[in-house]
Protein backbone atom coordinates (compact mmCIF):
# COMPACT_ATOMS: atom_id res chain seq x y z
CA UNK A 1 0.00 0.00 0.00
CA UNK A 2 3.26 2.59 0.86
CA UNK A 3 4.29 1.92 -2.75
CA UNK A 4 0.70 2.03 -4.03
CA UNK A 5 0.59 5.94 -2.87
CA UNK A 6 4.32 6.54 -4.01
CA UNK A 7 3.34 5.69 -7.34
CA UNK A 8 -0.04 7.65 -6.80
CA UNK A 9 2.15 10.51 -5.45
CA UNK A 10 4.85 10.27 -8.63
CA UNK A 11 1.79 10.10 -11.14
CA UNK A 12 0.31 13.10 -9.72
CA UNK A 13 3.60 15.05 -9.85
CA UNK A 14 3.76 13.92 -13.83
CA UNK A 15 0.43 14.94 -14.49
CA UNK A 16 1.50 19.13 -12.96
CA UNK A 17 4.03 18.68 -14.86
CA UNK A 18 2.50 17.69 -18.00
CA UNK A 19 -0.56 20.00 -16.93
CA UNK A 20 1.59 22.82 -17.57
CA UNK A 21 1.86 22.11 -21.41
CA UNK A 22 -1.52 20.00 -22.07
CA UNK A 23 -5.07 19.97 -21.12
CA UNK A 24 -6.01 17.54 -18.01
CA UNK A 25 -8.63 16.14 -20.70
CA UNK A 26 -5.77 14.75 -22.82
CA UNK A 27 -3.73 13.23 -20.05
CA UNK A 28 -7.11 11.30 -18.90
CA UNK A 29 -6.80 10.08 -22.52
CA UNK A 30 -3.41 9.32 -22.64
CA UNK A 31 -3.47 7.00 -19.35
CA UNK A 32 -6.81 5.58 -20.41
CA UNK A 33 -5.48 4.78 -24.09
CA UNK A 34 -2.29 2.86 -22.30
CA UNK A 35 -4.62 1.23 -19.81
CA UNK A 36 -6.77 -0.25 -21.95
CA UNK A 37 -4.49 -1.85 -24.33
CA UNK A 38 -2.71 -3.66 -21.53
CA UNK A 39 -6.43 -4.75 -20.35
CA UNK A 40 -7.27 -5.84 -23.47
CA UNK A 41 -4.47 -8.01 -24.00
CA UNK A 42 -4.78 -9.40 -20.63
CA UNK A 43 -8.54 -10.63 -21.68
CA UNK A 44 -6.95 -12.02 -24.59
CA UNK A 45 -4.47 -13.95 -22.96
CA UNK A 46 -6.71 -15.02 -19.85
CA UNK A 47 -11.04 -14.87 -20.44
CA UNK A 48 -13.05 -13.42 -18.69
CA UNK A 49 -15.77 -15.83 -16.52
CA UNK A 50 -18.28 -13.61 -15.16
CA UNK A 51 -22.15 -14.06 -14.52
CA UNK A 52 -23.09 -10.90 -15.47
CA UNK A 53 -26.63 -9.23 -16.01
CA UNK A 54 -25.61 -5.68 -14.77
CA UNK A 55 -25.35 -3.52 -17.64
CA UNK A 56 -26.84 -0.49 -16.45
CA UNK A 57 -24.87 -0.70 -13.28
CA UNK A 58 -21.35 -1.42 -15.08
CA UNK A 59 -22.04 1.27 -17.90
CA UNK A 60 -22.43 3.39 -14.96
CA UNK A 61 -19.51 2.32 -13.27
CA UNK A 62 -17.98 3.50 -16.26
CA UNK A 63 -19.41 7.33 -16.45
CA UNK A 64 -19.02 8.12 -13.26
CA UNK A 65 -15.34 6.84 -13.12
CA UNK A 66 -14.38 8.15 -15.94
CA UNK A 67 -16.03 11.86 -14.85
CA UNK A 68 -14.56 11.78 -11.55
CA UNK A 69 -11.06 11.15 -13.14
CA UNK A 70 -11.56 13.95 -15.31
CA UNK A 71 -12.24 16.34 -11.93
CA UNK A 72 -9.20 14.73 -10.32
CA UNK A 73 -7.11 15.67 -13.07
CA UNK A 74 -7.59 18.83 -13.47
CA UNK A 75 -7.31 19.64 -10.11
CA UNK A 76 -3.81 17.87 -10.43
CA UNK A 77 -2.88 20.23 -13.50
CA UNK A 78 -4.59 23.72 -11.32
CA UNK A 79 -4.12 23.29 -7.61
CA UNK A 80 -1.43 21.99 -4.99
CA UNK A 81 -1.02 18.47 -5.23
CA UNK A 82 -1.67 18.02 -1.66
CA UNK A 83 -4.93 20.04 -1.79
CA UNK A 84 -5.85 17.87 -4.88
CA UNK A 85 -5.50 14.72 -3.18
CA UNK A 86 -6.86 15.97 -0.31
CA UNK A 87 -10.37 16.44 -1.87
CA UNK A 88 -9.89 13.34 -4.05
CA UNK A 89 -9.70 11.45 -0.54
CA UNK A 90 -12.65 12.76 0.28
CA UNK A 91 -14.19 9.61 -0.90
CA UNK A 92 -14.13 8.02 2.79
CA UNK A 93 -16.79 10.65 4.53
CA UNK A 94 -19.59 9.96 0.81
CA UNK A 95 -19.21 6.69 1.01
CA UNK A 96 -20.61 7.20 4.37
CA UNK A 97 -22.95 9.48 3.75
CA UNK A 98 -24.42 8.13 0.48
CA UNK A 99 -24.69 4.83 2.06
CA UNK A 100 -27.25 5.91 4.39
CA UNK A 101 -29.12 8.35 1.41
CA UNK A 102 -28.50 5.24 -0.75
CA UNK A 103 -28.58 2.05 1.19
CA UNK A 104 -30.75 2.71 4.19
CA UNK A 105 -27.24 2.10 6.08
CA UNK A 106 -27.06 2.49 9.88
CA UNK A 107 -24.36 4.58 10.74
CA UNK A 108 -22.87 4.78 14.40
CA UNK A 109 -22.45 8.37 16.26
CA UNK A 110 -18.92 8.02 16.05
CA UNK A 111 -18.81 7.58 12.37
CA UNK A 112 -21.16 10.31 12.08
CA UNK A 113 -19.00 12.85 13.74
CA UNK A 114 -15.90 11.22 11.80
CA UNK A 115 -17.76 12.81 8.72
CA UNK A 116 -18.70 16.03 10.72
CA UNK A 117 -14.84 16.45 10.94
CA UNK A 118 -13.76 15.45 7.81
CA UNK A 119 -16.23 17.90 6.17
CA UNK A 120 -15.14 20.85 8.80
CA UNK A 121 -11.96 20.18 7.53
CA UNK A 122 -13.17 20.86 3.46
CA UNK A 123 -14.82 23.93 4.16
CA UNK A 124 -11.39 25.40 5.85
CA UNK A 125 -9.61 24.27 2.97
CA UNK A 126 -12.48 25.01 0.70
CA UNK A 127 -12.86 28.86 2.83
CA UNK A 128 -13.86 32.09 1.75
CA UNK A 129 -10.79 33.93 1.45
CA UNK A 130 -10.02 31.17 -1.23
CA UNK A 131 -6.76 30.88 -2.97
CA UNK A 132 -8.44 29.26 -5.76
CA UNK A 133 -11.57 30.18 -8.14
CA UNK A 134 -14.55 28.24 -6.57
CA UNK A 135 -14.60 26.52 -9.89
CA UNK A 136 -11.21 24.18 -8.63
CA UNK A 137 -12.49 24.00 -5.26
CA UNK A 138 -16.08 22.33 -6.73
CA UNK A 139 -14.12 20.46 -9.45
CA UNK A 140 -12.12 18.89 -6.78
CA UNK A 141 -15.14 18.33 -4.59
CA UNK A 142 -16.79 16.41 -7.83
CA UNK A 143 -13.64 14.12 -7.85
CA UNK A 144 -13.80 12.86 -4.12
CA UNK A 145 -18.11 12.26 -4.55
CA UNK A 146 -17.73 10.34 -8.33
CA UNK A 147 -14.80 8.16 -6.56
CA UNK A 148 -16.99 7.25 -3.75
CA UNK A 149 -20.23 6.15 -6.21
CA UNK A 150 -17.76 4.77 -8.07
CA UNK A 151 -16.11 2.28 -5.04
CA UNK A 152 -19.63 1.54 -3.83
CA UNK A 153 -20.90 0.30 -7.97
CA UNK A 154 -17.50 -1.49 -7.71
CA UNK A 155 -18.71 -3.04 -4.48
CA UNK A 156 -21.72 -5.07 -6.39
CA UNK A 157 -20.40 -5.31 -9.60
CA UNK A 158 -17.71 -7.60 -8.19
CA UNK A 159 -20.18 -10.19 -7.26
CA UNK A 160 -21.16 -10.09 -11.13
CA UNK A 161 -18.20 -9.37 -12.85
CA UNK A 162 -14.39 -10.22 -13.75
CA UNK A 163 -12.57 -7.44 -12.05
CA UNK A 164 -11.13 -6.85 -15.36
CA UNK A 165 -14.43 -6.19 -16.93
CA UNK A 166 -15.28 -3.43 -14.31
CA UNK A 167 -11.77 -1.48 -15.15
CA UNK A 168 -12.69 -1.84 -18.95
CA UNK A 169 -15.83 0.22 -18.54
CA UNK A 170 -13.77 2.81 -16.29
CA UNK A 171 -11.11 2.92 -18.99
CA UNK A 172 -13.09 2.68 -22.02
CA UNK A 173 -15.65 5.73 -20.13
CA UNK A 174 -12.78 7.91 -19.92
CA UNK A 175 -11.43 7.08 -23.30
CA UNK A 176 -14.93 7.77 -24.87
CA UNK A 177 -15.26 11.26 -22.98
CA UNK A 178 -11.96 12.25 -23.84
CA UNK A 179 -12.60 11.67 -27.55
CA UNK A 180 -16.01 13.23 -26.90
CA UNK A 181 -14.47 16.29 -25.89
CA UNK A 182 -11.90 16.81 -28.77
CA UNK A 183 -14.86 16.57 -31.43
CA UNK A 184 -16.82 19.02 -29.33
CA UNK A 185 -14.06 21.69 -28.67
CA UNK A 186 -13.30 21.53 -32.47
CA UNK A 187 -16.50 23.64 -32.82
CA UNK A 188 -17.03 25.02 -29.56
CA UNK A 189 -14.41 26.71 -27.25
CA UNK A 190 -14.92 27.83 -23.59
CA UNK A 191 -12.68 28.36 -21.18
CA UNK A 192 -15.21 28.19 -18.36
CA UNK A 193 -15.64 24.31 -19.08
CA UNK A 194 -12.16 23.60 -19.64
CA UNK A 195 -12.23 20.83 -17.05
CA UNK A 196 -14.04 19.15 -20.36
CA UNK A 197 -13.60 20.41 -23.06
CA UNK A 198 -10.04 20.72 -24.22
CA UNK A 199 -8.57 20.60 -28.02
CA UNK A 200 -5.62 18.09 -28.74
CA UNK A 201 -2.38 19.10 -28.88
CA UNK A 202 0.06 16.74 -30.09
CA UNK A 203 2.85 15.66 -27.74
CA UNK A 204 6.64 16.99 -28.60
CA UNK A 205 10.04 14.93 -27.70
CA UNK A 206 10.12 13.78 -24.24
CA UNK A 207 6.71 14.74 -23.34
CA UNK A 208 6.12 11.16 -24.84
CA UNK A 209 8.77 9.48 -22.56
CA UNK A 210 6.76 11.51 -19.42
CA UNK A 211 3.28 10.49 -20.57
CA UNK A 212 4.20 6.64 -21.10
CA UNK A 213 5.32 6.92 -17.69
CA UNK A 214 2.42 8.63 -16.09
CA UNK A 215 -0.19 5.85 -17.70
CA UNK A 216 2.10 2.97 -16.66
CA UNK A 217 2.71 3.83 -13.49
CA UNK A 218 -0.72 4.89 -12.65
CA UNK A 219 -1.84 1.17 -13.54
CA UNK A 220 1.16 -0.26 -11.03
CA UNK A 221 -0.11 1.83 -8.39
CA UNK A 222 -3.90 0.63 -8.86
CA UNK A 223 -2.07 -3.09 -9.15
CA UNK A 224 -0.43 -2.21 -5.95
CA UNK A 225 -3.94 -0.95 -4.26
CA UNK A 226 -5.74 -4.28 -5.17
CA UNK A 227 -3.21 -6.52 -4.44
CA UNK A 228 -3.00 -4.83 -0.85
CA UNK A 229 -6.66 -5.17 0.10
CA UNK A 230 -7.07 -8.74 -1.09
CA UNK A 231 -3.91 -9.37 0.86
CA UNK A 232 -4.29 -7.01 4.28
CA UNK A 233 -7.04 -5.86 6.65
CA UNK A 234 -8.96 -2.80 4.95
CA UNK A 235 -8.92 -0.77 7.86
CA UNK A 236 -4.94 -0.92 7.66
CA UNK A 237 -4.63 -0.82 4.03
CA UNK A 238 -7.82 2.63 4.14
CA UNK A 239 -5.15 3.99 6.71
CA UNK A 240 -1.88 3.55 4.58
CA UNK A 241 -4.03 5.18 1.50
CA UNK A 242 -3.95 8.70 3.03
CA UNK A 243 -0.30 8.49 2.82
CA UNK A 244 -0.85 9.95 -0.36
CA UNK A 245 -1.49 13.39 1.02
CA UNK A 246 2.04 13.66 2.97
CA UNK A 247 3.92 11.88 -0.46
CA UNK A 248 1.94 14.61 -2.55
CA UNK A 249 2.82 17.80 -0.45
CA UNK A 250 6.68 16.35 -0.59
CA UNK A 251 6.21 16.17 -4.49
CA UNK A 252 4.85 19.21 -5.05
CA UNK A 253 6.99 20.96 -3.04
CA UNK A 254 9.83 19.30 -5.43
CA UNK A 255 7.69 20.82 -8.42
CA UNK A 256 7.55 24.81 -7.06
CA UNK A 257 3.99 24.22 -4.71
CA UNK A 258 3.89 27.27 -2.82
CA UNK A 259 3.62 26.84 1.32
CA UNK A 260 0.64 26.50 2.14
CA UNK A 261 -1.46 28.79 4.96
CA UNK A 262 -3.16 27.78 8.17
CA UNK A 263 -6.17 26.99 6.89
CA UNK A 264 -5.45 24.45 4.78
CA UNK A 265 -2.86 22.76 6.93
CA UNK A 266 -5.96 22.83 9.34
CA UNK A 267 -8.22 21.77 6.59
CA UNK A 268 -6.12 18.66 5.19
CA UNK A 269 -5.08 17.34 9.00
CA UNK A 270 -8.95 17.38 9.80
CA UNK A 271 -9.83 15.38 6.72
CA UNK A 272 -7.06 13.06 7.39
CA UNK A 273 -7.59 12.42 10.63
CA UNK A 274 -11.46 11.71 9.50
CA UNK A 275 -10.71 9.93 6.85
CA UNK A 276 -8.03 7.27 8.83
CA UNK A 277 -11.16 7.15 11.76
CA UNK A 278 -13.73 6.26 9.40
CA UNK A 279 -11.69 3.24 8.06
CA UNK A 280 -11.17 2.30 11.37
CA UNK A 281 -14.03 2.43 12.74
CA UNK A 282 -15.78 0.49 9.01
CA UNK A 283 -13.34 -2.07 10.10
CA UNK A 284 -14.43 -2.94 13.43
CA UNK A 285 -18.38 -2.87 12.38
Amino acid sequence: MVLATLSFALMGALTKLLGNRYPSVELVFFRNFIGLIIILLSIYHKPVIQIGGKTKLLLFRGSIGATSLFAFYYCLTKMQLAVANTYNLTYPLFIGFFSVVLLKANLSWKQWLSIIIGFAGVLFIFRPDMNYPVKYHLVGLYSGVGTSLGYLSIHYLGKYYDRRTILLSFLAGGLILSCFSFLVSAFYQNPSYDFFLASFIMPQGYDWLLILCMSVIALIGQSFVTNAFSLGKPAVMGTLNFLQIPFSWIAGMILGDANYNLYTYIGIFLVLLSGIWMSQLSNNR
